[in-house]
């Protein structure tokens, strides 16, 4: 076991925390009470919060070349410095233990690992991560690496990235010379985290990192992206017998017609199979979508589907909203995103406000796909919150959003849906891909000039939901 004094550290950030401007909010009797041993936490990502991005040997990823390409991100952020969480993750988790989190799910980051994408580790790379899990458990905090959330080293892009099929072995290396140093500490392992946006906005239409293009370079991430999934969780199953508890991150959305018309039905039904079957289906059915059988066709060989049906210890899903669809002979698939209904609110994303599809999510996954336990691994909203005079941050749009979805999954579970946790997205404002630092997740405000941290309001009120198991309605 790998230690670190961290203790007196952490006792420090708090006390200092303890001092910030602090809004608690009104006691509100709990109506929706979580199961016992619910487990409560947050979500971030490497490349979004860690900065440092040549320290002690990191190489470069697609990221650090896709945000230093004029035009590519708001205002030309990059995520050179982003929260600087590498060098002040010590008060970072202080602040998940000040607000009673059990659990942590943060990326590793692959370049820092491996800076050529395969071959020697770089060992201070992982001395990083080392020092971050001990601290977690120091506090109290479970940790739950990702072991890709889209910072690919800019070396594998450079020999095709996730359009060569070679890649699923490397990524596999990768995942077990990290589970080997972190494993004695760490249970919960995730894969990948959201293959489908990498595959569709970063090899499809291009806004993403490595900025590629076309329906053909889209699918042939997504697959290979699947099979690296399969491939490594049999290298970890064979590393670490019955110890890690594996699973991967997927975003599932519904995918309604615009306006409930018959006309826009055809559309809904192809981009549910690009957003959500195509993750899905082959994971626990070992087969892709009937819709996309001309697209990934070409790409099978024999063999793919047993391994990309693995079985997983637990399934992440991210959910935002609804995806309302109408065709669109100018997009990817031929369809394209349409209005919510009259009235709905938007987050300043300008994604609507639907806590109840994340209900409808919940129970098909008990309906379609067996009852995976489940973990929310990201929900969250951008808002344009800024500090008041007193320097708090009163999120309030926030806290709404967050009651309404916590709400939303209380009846799920109601009904059955095996929803084992939930890790809000996201703890700190950070780099938004490429929204740059325009857009704040957090429940924690970060100032851009000093990287000073100070808890909003939410921040306050899901420390009250964690520590009463449960929210009002």
């Amino acid at each position: 076991m790998r230690r670190r004094t961290f203790l007196s550290a952490a006792a420090t950030a708090v006390g200092a925390l303890a001092a910030s401007p602090r809004r608690l909010p009104a006691a509100e009797p709990v109506t929706a009470r979580f199961p016992d041993g619910f487990l409560w936490g947050c979500s971030t990502s490497a490349y979004q919060i860690e900065g440092a991005v040549t320290a002690d040997g990191r190489g470069a990823s697609v990221w650090d070349t896709f945000s230093r390409t004029p035009g590519k991100v708001r205002d030309g952020d990059t995520g050179d410095v982003a929260c600087d969480h590498y060098h002040r993750y010590r008060e970072d988790v202080a602040l998940m233990a000040r607000a009673g989190m059990g659990a942590y799910r943060f990326s590793v980051a692959w370049p820092r690992v491996m800076p050529d994408g395969a071959g020697p580790v770089n060992a201070a790379g992982l001395d990083f991560y080392d020092r971050l899990v001990d601290a977690l458990l120091e506090s109290g905090v479970e940790p739950w690496p990702c072991l890709f959330h889209w910072d690919l080293p800019q070396a594998l892009q450079d020999r095709g990235g996730w359009t060569d099929r070679a890649i699923a072995g490397r990524f596999a290396d990768y995942a077990v010379a990290v589970a080997r140093r972190l494993g004695d500490r760490v249970t919960h392992w995730a894969m990948l985290n959201e293959p489908g946006v990498v595959a569709i906005f970063g090899h499809g239409t291009g806004g993403h990192a490595p900025g590629l293009t076309g329906r053909a370079t889209c699918m042939a991430a997504l697959h290979h992206q699947n099979l690296a999934q399969g491939t490594a969780l049999q290298a970890l199953r064979a590393a670490g017998g019955g110890r890690w508890r594996l699973g991967t991150v997927l975003c599932v959305q519904p995918s309604v017609p615009v306006g409930g018309r018959p006309e826009n039905a055809g559309a809904a039904a192809l981009w549910d199979a690009v957003w959500n079957r195509a993750g899905l289906d082959p994971l626990f059915h070992g087969r892709y979508p009937d819709l996309l059988e001309a697209d990934v066709g070409p790409l099978l060989r024999a063999g793919d589907p047993e391994t990309i049906r693995q079985p997983v210890d637990w399934l992440g899903v991210n959910y935002y909203s609804r995806m309302h669809q109408q065709p669109d002979p100018g997009g990817l698939f031929g369809t394209g995103y349409g209005p919510p209904p009259p009235g709905t609110q938007v987050t300043a994303m300008g994604w609507p406000v639907e806590p109840g599809g994340l209900t409808e999510v919940l129970l098909e996954l008990r309906d379609r796909y067996g009852n995976p336990p489940v973990v929310l691994a990201e929900n969250g909203a951008a808002y344009d919150d800024r500090p008041g005079p007193d320097g708090a941050v009163e999120d309030g749009e926030r806290i709404a959003f967050l009651r309404a979805h916590l709400l939303a999954g209380h009846a799920a579970l109601a009904q059955g849906a095996n929803l084992r946790g939930w890790l809000v997205w996201t703890l700190l404002d950070n780099f938004e891909w490429a929204e740059g630092y325009a857009r704040r997740f957090g429940l924690v405000r970060v100032d851009r000039d000093t990287l000073e941290r100070t808890p909003k309001a939410s921040y306050h009120w899901y420390a009250d939901v964690i520590r009463r198991n449960g929210v009002a309605a």
